[in-house]
């Protein structure tokens, strides 16, 4: 009877405990309800900063330059090196490559400055004006481009407007004339104008220079006038005819 008693007595509590919206039971451990939840930030985790990305090593284009030249063992491959050689801006601008005229082995190699529209056009140096002029200054002292004189540029390629070239042309390209002139291997070097003395010979101001016998790369050098020059001061061919004799008797042996 009295376990009766406590069943019925203890339904009717959990009965006026539900009514009072008591639905969840209460555990072993106490509660505090009044504990706020802890909303304070959490701190991350350091994220690791992006890799920079690594510069491109620059591009040395004396360098490449000389690595080209020197893999050059004729003249053709030295044609080929210069016409695949992506550093110099003027090959964007010219026609084509002017590498060389005349007669490889010859005695005497003349070293111009730069092509001009007449020479981009034709791929070959010295073929305007000036180059007319020269082919009568040689034939005056018994030289011919096609019989026993070999003729290049400092430069292969057209400056725009024909301007000067930039120290930076002259440097990147100073390799491969230097290749250029151990391919050809001349007894005599005739550098003609400014460009050419600073390149071979590190020194400007032709007409200081002009007439006065030099060494580059182990060969005797003489500057003369560049033709283009003497079509713009004809008063200077007297000069020039001197130095044409000065190298005719060089030839000869008699200087």
């Amino acid at each position: 009877m009295e376990s009766c008693l406590d069943y019925y007595a203890t339904r009717a509590l959990l009965d006026w405990q539900i009514e009072l919206g008591v639905t969840e039971s209460i555990g072993d451990e106490p509660i505090n309800r009044y504990d706020l939840p802890d909303t304070s930030p959490k701190p991350k985790a350091p994220v690791a900063a992006p890799a920079t990305p690594a510069k491109p090593e620059a591009v040395d284009p004396v360098a490449v330059a000389k690595a080209a030249a020197s893999g050059a063992k004729s003249l053709e491959a030295l044609r080929e090196a210069m016409d695949t050689f992506a550093y110099c801006e003027l090959k964007r601008g010219a026609r084509q490559l002017v590498f060389a005229d005349g007669v490889p082995g010859a005695k005497v190699m003349i070293i111009g400055e730069a092509p001009g529209r007449d020479e981009d056009r034709e791929g070959k140096p010295f073929v305007g004006r000036a180059g007319q002029l020269l082919d009568r200054m040689l034939a005056a002292i018994d030289l011919d481009r096609a019989q026993n004189v070999y003729i290049t540029n400092v430069l292969p390629w057209r400056p725009p407007q024909n301007r000067d070239p930039k120290p930076e042309e002259i440097g990147m390209m100073t390799p491969f004339l230097e290749r250029h002139v151990a391919l050809a291997r001349p007894e005599i070097l005739v550098v003609m104008g400014n460009i050419s003395c600073q390149a071979l010979l590190g020194k400007r101001g032709i007409t200081r220079l002009r007439g006065n016998w030099d060494q580059a790369l182990d060969l005797p050098v003489i500057p003369m006038f560049h033709p283009a020059y003497l079509l713009r001061q004809p008063q200077m061919k007297r000069q020039a005819w001197a130095d044409l004799l000065e190298l005719k008797a060089r030839l000869r042996g008699g200087a």
